[in-house]
């Protein structure tokens, strides 16, 4: 996807994730350093249980928590639940190229949102999503349509956003196994076109460097490798064009 090549990796924190199996159970532990100093840590696992995945049982710094779990009743339909600050209530539904969701917030009864989407053989997918308000001014408060299309190296997204007022484009193209470049724009009645990221990824013999550049100026790249097996080492930097004195870096392990 031409926004995770230009979004993923890229990071001005410092932070470590450990993720380790203890038999049935995962164990995660993420901690970040703070512009203080200041460390935090969230605590986490997954397991399943009786047919009932606990896809993410965690604890947070602040003394929160996360709960989300998921069942497959029957074939092709999964109902989760997921909690945290909110609650929601999901369904997933698949049936040969189509794949259908339902989320509705049982917490505040507020809303309930759908998707749709489905793949034809040429190589396009197409979809579409909506917003119920249930709450305050009911009726239908967000929707928009979307594509996709794939061809050889070439892998292109229109999406719709703002009540299909603005027009997102993606693309991907892989020049070779060692090269891919992407960019997104937007469209608008008020912008006809903003080039919102320009960016690529090249798999090194030292492993991979990615590099972008944003509409606002910033410049931005990472260097992602496997220092040792089953341990990756992220290392990210952006600077302003107009201000190469303001360096952010970050740095990230997961092992």
């Amino acid at each position: 996807m031409p926004l995770d090549l230009l979004n993923d990796d890229y990071t001005t924190k410092v932070s470590l994730k450990c993720k380790k199996a203890a038999g049935p159970v995962a164990v995660t532990i993420e901690t970040n350093r703070g512009s203080g100093g200041a460390l935090s840590s969230k605590v986490g696992t997954k397991f399943s249980y009786a047919g009932l995945s606990f896809d993410k049982v965690q604890l947070t710094a602040d003394g929160g928590n996360v709960l989300e779990t998921s069942l497959k009743p029957a074939a092709g339909v999964k109902l989760s639940f997921k909690g945290g600050k909110g609650a929601d209530l999901g369904v997933d539904y698949t049936k040969g190229s189509l794949f259908a969701t339902g989320v509705l917030d049982v917490k505040d009864m507020s809303k309930f949102s759908t998707s749709a989407s489905v793949a034809l053989s040429s190589g396009l997918n197409l979809g579409g999503n909506a917003t119920y308000a249930l709450s305050g001014k009911t009726g239908i408060s967000a929707f928009n349509v979307g594509a996709s299309y794939s061809s050889g190296p070439l892998f292109a997204t229109v999406t719709t956003a703002s009540k299909m007022s603005q027009v997102n484009v993606g693309v991907l193209y892989t020049v070779n196994s060692d090269l891919t470049i992407a960019s997104t724009t937007t469209h608008s009645s008020s912008k006809a076109c903003d080039v919102l990221g320009v960016g690529g990824a090249y798999k090194a013999p030292f492993g991979t460097l990615k590099g972008k550049v944003g509409s606002n100026g910033i410049i931005s790249a990472c260097l992602i490798k496997e220092v040792a097996p089953k341990v990756t080492l992220t290392a990210s930097g952006s600077v302003a064009a107009s201000d190469l004195s303001n360096f952010k870096y970050g740095l990230g392990i997961v092992m």
